[in-house]
């Protein structure tokens, strides 16, 4: 075992159910407690900030001090010499960071670091709604903007996607669901069916998390059927099975290198080894430019890049907590991963961010919590924990164990390719007009339920070759949308026009 081997010693989630704004937890006063509930979850407790040389944390919605990391290591009484960072955000956060601070400590620049994140956006809704002010904690030392970890500085969606409305995750994710679909062979009805099937295992993992924001089992048939309580929001998600952001929570997590939890005196039975990690983003970065909206690439690079250098294969892998913002993202990684979406293993630990909750970008603070959790109890498993940004954009993967891994610690150089994937973006003709066939598509529900508007992506007709790629909206016409709603679309051919005032693509199919 290598002194220098990354360990996660302590963790700690957060959620909250304070109904009063003013009774909830400042964003500051959140962070802290999260971060020394997981150094007392060491062993340790408050002396081990003295200890801390990183610390990193993941930025809150609604919260906009100076230097919200700075704070949040003043309050704790981190040295003022320690490396302290907000972070970038999207969804990868979490792992992102794991596996950068495994890769320090493997190298020796870093002994002890501290990684929070969280959100108090239902707590913020609620005092909008009520007309209250919350006078949280502003200031901090000013932090550089250069040497914010993880920064994105490409934006999440393209002009052309703007102009198109094509911004927000419910609307983008049920495109590449619908191709994928339509890709494997099935049926709307078969299809209905396996999401359900699928995420009811989501929902009786997060009925026994304490840290869920729906504790609630739910059956296959209440998931996918809409009602009105269940409405339909963007095809063929129901409101059950999209990702919920707007929650109060939290989590923290302390990872250092062996020699330092053995000088620190942690207890073994709180160590947790990260075995390898990899992180990956697309090349066609905005989601109108994806070549193919049933593969992802980048996806299958970070994950099997973690497995690789964890020189294990997704066989060995016992436990998985696969990002779940909406079913695609987890049969998207099935799919890339070669693993049955009906595989009797895991695919949560948490349940889920449809059912434990998705803190904006800060998920996979409780998703690697609960890992930890779930690996200290089983000396023998392998467990997973992967991340994703924005549209399928972005993503990270690292493999865990209570175990000390076999062999070194040396990354290589770099995943093993994808399997002849053409990622080369797919370039939209911003002016399309002539006839087309549906690549990918969703049809968009208002909160009564009906169908309002769809978005259609696709290919141009090039003298009967497929041609430039196009984003359209469909006339807002009902009868179309229930049309498009009423049998597979993936395929379908029609007319797309060019609308100079608008600066967006019609397509109205034949």
């Amino acid at each position: 075992m290598s002194d220098r081997a990354p360990v996660l010693v302590g963790v700690a989630q957060y959620v909250g159910r304070e109904t009063d704004p003013t009774a909830a937890p400042d964003p500051l006063s959140l962070m802290a407690d999260v971060a020394t509930r997981a150094a007392y979850d060491s062993g340790v407790g408050q002396s081990l900030f003295a200890q801390v040389d990183t610390f990193f944390q993941i930025p809150l919605a609604y919260w906009n001090p100076v230097n919200g990391a700075g704070l949040t290591a003043q309050r704790l009484g981190i040295d003022r010499r320690a490396r302290v960072q907000n972070t970038g955000g999207g969804g990868e956060m979490g792992v992102l960071a794991a596996n950068h601070l495994a890769s320090e400590i493997m190298t020796g620049r870093t002994e002890v670091a501290v990684m929070t994140g969280g959100q108090i956006w239902k707590t913020a809704e609620r005092a909008k709604a009520a007309g209250v002010e919350l006078n949280w904690p502003t200031g901090g030392d000013p932090a550089s903007t250069d040497d914010r970890f993880a920064l994105t500085t490409k934006p999440m969606v393209s002009d052309l996607e703007e102009r198109h409305r094509l911004t927000r995750p419910i609307q983008a994710y049920p495109l590449f669901e619908n191709a994928l679909r339509a890709a494997q062979g099935m049926t709307l009805t078969e299809h209905a069916q396996r999401l359900g099937q699928m995420m009811t295992e989501f929902t009786t993992v997060a009925a026994a998390n304490p840290y869920a924001w729906f504790p609630t089992e739910r059956s296959a048939e209440e998931l996918s059927t809409p009602t009105p309580e269940n409405r339909m929001i963007g095809f063929p998600y129901t409101k059950y099975l999209n990702a919920v952001l707007n929650t109060d929570q939290a989590g923290a997590y302390v990872m250092t290198s062996v020699a330092k939890a053995q000088e620190l005196g942690i207890p073994q039975d709180r160590w947790v080894y990260w075995w390898g990690g990899h992180n990956a983003a697309e090349e066609a970065w905005f989601a109108s430019t994806r070549p193919n909206f049933a593969e992802c690439p980048s996806l299958k690079d970070s994950s099997v890049g973690a497995l690789d250098q964890a020189g294990v294969g997704v066989d060995d892998i016992a436990m998985f907590d696969f990002y779940s913002c909406f079913p695609v993202a987890v049969r998207m990684a099935c799919a890339m991963l070669g693993i049955d979406e009906l595989d009797p293993r895991p695919f949560t630990v948490t349940g889920g961010l449809p059912y434990a909750g998705g803190p904006g970008s800060a998920y996979n603070m409780n998703s690697i919590a609960a890992m930890v959790e779930r690996l200290r109890d089983d000396d023998s498993s392998i467990g997973m924990v992967t991340g994703n940004g924005f549209f399928l954009t972005k993503h990270a993967a690292a493999v865990l164990s209570n175990r000390p891994k076999q062999g070194g610690w040396d990354r290589p150089d770099g995943p093993p390719p994808s399997a002849a994937m053409d990622t080369a973006p797919a370039v939209p003709d911003e002016s399309a007009t002539g006839r087309g066939r549906i690549e990918a598509y969703t049809v968009m529900h208002n909160r009564d339920g009906q169908p309002s508007m769809a978005y259609i992506c696709g290919r141009l007709d090039n003298n009967g070759s497929e041609g430039r790629r196009f984003l359209a909206n469909t006339p807002e016409d009902p009868d179309l949308l229930r049309n498009l709603l009423a049998c597979e679309a993936v395929g379908r051919t029609g007319d797309v026009r060019y609308n100079a005032p608008t600066g967006r693509c019609i397509f109205t199919p034949a």
